[in-house]
C-alpha cells in the first residue's frame, strides 16, 4: 500500500478515537446538530477503521511469524503462517483501496427513470413495459418506493415513454449504468411467421436534485402550457386542466405531468423532473470528459450507446460494456439484477483503483 495512503488511513484512526471521546464527553448532545454531524462521520469512519486494524493485525502476524523463522522446530508452521497472513494482507489492502475510493456524491440519491420506446413500433413499446416491470420487481427486492411520474401508453400496451421515481437507500449506486440504449431480440405476440425482430429502448437513470432551487432555472426561460390529461383517470381526469408541459427554452428539455389530479401538483412534479434532468445534463457533460480522459467502458452517460442485448429465444442478456452474459433472462427480467449491477459496480472500481494506480 502507498505511504499516502497508509498516512490517510492513520489520520482516520486518529480521527475516530476523538470522535469517540466527543460523543462520550459531558455535554456532547447539547448542541444535537453537531451530536448527529459527529455520529455521521463515525458511522463512516468507523467500518474502514476496523478493517485497517485487521490490515494491522495481519502484518504484525507476518513480522512474528518471520521471528520464528529461525527455530527449526517452528520452521514450518511459521512458513504456514506468514503465507496465511501475507494473503490475508493482500486481501485487506484491496478492500481498504476500493474504501478509500472517491464517493459518488449521487450515490445516495434517489432518482427518476426514464424509458423512452426506440425502433421497433409497438413491440418495442412493449420492451419498455417490461423494462419498467423488471426495475419495479428489482425495487421491490429492495424495498424501494415507486412512484409513477408520467406516462404514455401505446396503443397495444407497453409505453411510449414513462418515467417513475424510485426513493430508497442507495437507489442511484445500483442503477446508475443502466443509462443507454437496450436491444431486445424475440419473436413479437403478433408475428404470424414466427421471425426473431429486434427492437430498442432508451433508458435514463437521473440522480434527483435536491431542491428545485439547486438548479439555476430562470422562470422567464420556462413556457409551461396547461391541458386535459388523457388515459386512465375516471370522469374526472378529463373535466380540468390539470396536465402541465413544461419547456425550458435555453436547452430544449420538454416535461411533462399528468399523473395527478391537481394542476399544482403536477406542476410541482414537473419541475422538480426539469430540475433533475438539467442536473443531468451537466452530470452526462461531466462523465463523458471523465471517461475520455481514461478511456471508461462505463459511466460515460452516452445515451445512444447500445450497452445490452435480451435474446428472448437464447434466454441470455449480454451486457456489452463488461462482455458479461448471463444464461437466466427469465430472472433478470423478473427484477433479479444483483449479479449484473453488482459485476458493473466491480468494474467501475477496477477502473478507478488502475487510474489511482497510475498516478
Amino acid at each position: 500500500m502507498k505511504p499516502s495512503m497508509l498516512a490517510k488511513l492513520d489520520q482516520l484512526a486518529n480521527r475516530l478515537v476523538e470522535l469517540d471521546e466527543l460523543l462520550m464527553s459531558e455535554g456532547a448532545t447539547n448542541n444535537m446538530d453537531a451530536y448527529r454531524k459527529m455520529n455521521r462521520e463515525h458511522a463512516e469512519i468507523g467500518p474502514l477503521v476496523a478493517v485497517y486494524k485487521s490490515y494491522q493485525e495481519a502484518l504484525a502476524d507476518i513480522e512474528a511469524a518471520q521471528e520464528m523463522l529461525a527455530d527449526p522446530d517452528m520452521k514450518d508452521f511459521a512458513q504456514e503462517e506468514i503465507d496465511s497472513a501475507k494473503a490475508r494482507t493482500a486481501e485487506l489492502d484491496l478492500e481498504l483501496q476500493k474504501m478509500l475510493l472517491p464517493k459518488d456524491a449521487n450515490d445516495e440519491r434517489n432518482i427518476f427513470l426514464e424509458i423512452r420506446a426506440g425502433t421497433g413500433g409497438d413491440e418495442s413499446a412493449l420492451f419498455a413495459g417490461d423494462l419498467l416491470r423488471m426495475y419495479t420487481r428489482f425495487a421491490e427486492r429492495n424495498r424501494w418506493q415507486v412512484e409513477m411520474v408520467s406516462e404514455s401508453a401505446s396503443d397495444l400496451g407497453g409505453y411510449r415513454e414513462v418515467i417513475v421515481r424510485l426513493v430508497g437507500n442507495g437507489v442511484y449506486s445500483k442503477l446508475k449504468f443502466e443509462s443507454g440504449g437496450h436491444r431486445v431480440q424475440r419473436v413479437p405476440a403478433t408475428e404470424t411467421q414466427g421471425r426473431i425482430h429486434t427492437s430498442a429502448c432508451t433508458v435514463a437513470v437521473m440522480p434527483e436534485a435536491d431542491e428545485v432551487e439547486d438548479v439555476n432555472i430562470n422562470p422567464s426561460e420556462l413556457r409551461i402550457d396547461t391541458y386535459r390529461a388523457s388515459g386512465a383517470g375516471g370522469q374526472h381526469i378529463n373535466k380540468t386542466d390539470s396536465a402541465v408541459r413544461i419547456t425550458h427554452l435555453p436547452t430544449g428539455i420538454v416535461v411533462e405531468c399528468q399523473d395527478d389530479r391537481s394542476q399544482h401538483k403536477n406542476k410541482a412534479q414537473a419541475m422538480k423532473v426539469l430540475a433533475t434532468r438539467i442536473k443531468d445534463v451537466q452530470l452526462r457533460e461531466a462523465q463523458a470528459k471523465e471517461a475520455a480522459t481514461r478511456k471508461s467502458l462505463i459511466g460515460s452517460g452516452d445515451r445512444s450507446e447500445r450497452i445490452r442485448t435480451y435474446n428472448y429465444p437464447q434466454g441470455r442478456m449480454t451486457d456489452h460494456r463488461i462482455n458479461l452474459t448471463l444464461y437466466k433472462l427469465d430472472f433478470i427480467m423478473d427484477g433479479d439484477l444483483a449479479e449484473m449491477t453488482n459485476a458493473l459496480i466491480a468494474e467501475h472500481q477496477a477502473e478507478l483503483l488502475a487510474a489511482l494506480g497510475d498516478n
